[in-house]
């Protein structure tokens, strides 16, 4: 496999906050590449530069074997680099047409501007949905009228259409019901089979595990660890993303104290009675009945 891109010993400040730290990443085609961390471990960041927003300040990033520093989106797109944030980006009263060639218009320069060719666009945006497998006959409706899992479909196939190398997806199952998420991470599978290297940002281990070939922890803008499929399992990639030893730190915090292994956990909302209670009652003699005891 072609590697594609490489961040070599990335790191990024912000004034004084230190937002990367010797963070690396190898992407090849044909690969999907995780990169998981809990909120501020510094996946945005990464992205960032990846796609040409902000430039490192440490380290080395090259793409296709050539080092280079990304001053712009449209650097990183000349270079194969396309980006599809959580957010998407599209005008939702537009047609699925419209938002497909946003940016990118086709037609013919006329004196006065240009006359795009809706015709045209209407037949590629039908046939490029179709090649990636997406059954969506009406491409004149509006794209805000689509399921979430639509919309990150179509911004998908709309990557792969305009050349892209390398996608990377800014957690494209964050706002996804089980459904709608499984048939992203299909249409992600598809631009792998096609050729594509893909960087998958998530902080849903489940799906990174899904369709990952290899995976990078970032905790703190730091590398807390980097593995390939066959070097981990799901159960440990979960408890390496969530802090395995700080949460079993915090475990152990939250422990009831005296409490065995096989005790249930104690209400947080009933306090606990103490062991010897001076509640009359449960020194009351034994022999009295029920019938003589006030009812409630």
């Amino acid at each position: 496999m072609t590697e594609l891109l490489s961040l070599t010993g990335i790191g990024k400040t912000y004034g004084t906050v230190r937002a990367l730290e010797d963070v690396s990443l190898t992407l090849r085609s044909g690969e999907i590449s995780c990169v998981l961390g809990d909120n501020g471990a510094g996946k945005s960041t990464l992205i960032k530069i990846i796609a040409g927003l902000h430039r490192h300040d440490e380290g080395t990033f090259t793409v296709a074997g050539e080092e280079v520093r990304l001053d712009s989106p449209r650097q990183a797109l000349d270079r194969g680099i396309a980006t599809v944030y959580q957010d998407l980006a599209v005008v939702p009263l537009m047609p699925v047409w419209r938002n497909f060639f946003l940016g990118s218009e086709q037609g013919h320069k006329r004196w006065g501007g240009l006359s795009i060719d809706a015709d045209g666009m209407r037949a590629t945006t039908r046939r490029a949905l179709a090649d990636m497998g997406i059954d969506l006959p009406d491409v004149d409706r509006p794209i805000g009228t689509l399921s979430g899992g639509q919309r990150q479909c179509v911004a998908i196939a709309r990557a792969v259409h305009f050349g892209a190398k390398v996608l990377v997806l800014d957690e494209p199952t964050a706002a996804l019901g089980v459904k709608q998420s499984g048939v992203v991470l299909k249409y992600v599978t598809a631009a792998r089979d096609a050729g594509l290297g893909v960087v998958l940002i998530t902080h849903n281990p489940h799906h990174a595990y899904l369709v990952g070939d290899h995976f990078t922890l970032l905790k703190r803008g730091r590398m807390a660890g980097s593995h390939a499929r066959a070097e981990i399992g799901l159960e440990e990639l979960t408890t390496e993303m969530a802090g395995g030893s700080d949460l079993a730190e915090l475990s152990h915090e939250l422990a009831r104290p005296g409490a065995g292994s096989g005790s249930v956990p104690a209400d947080p909302a009933r306090p606990a009675r103490p062991a010897h209670s001076a509640d009359p009652a449960d020194s009351a003699d034994p022999s009295d009945s029920a019938e003589e005891r006030p009812q409630p």
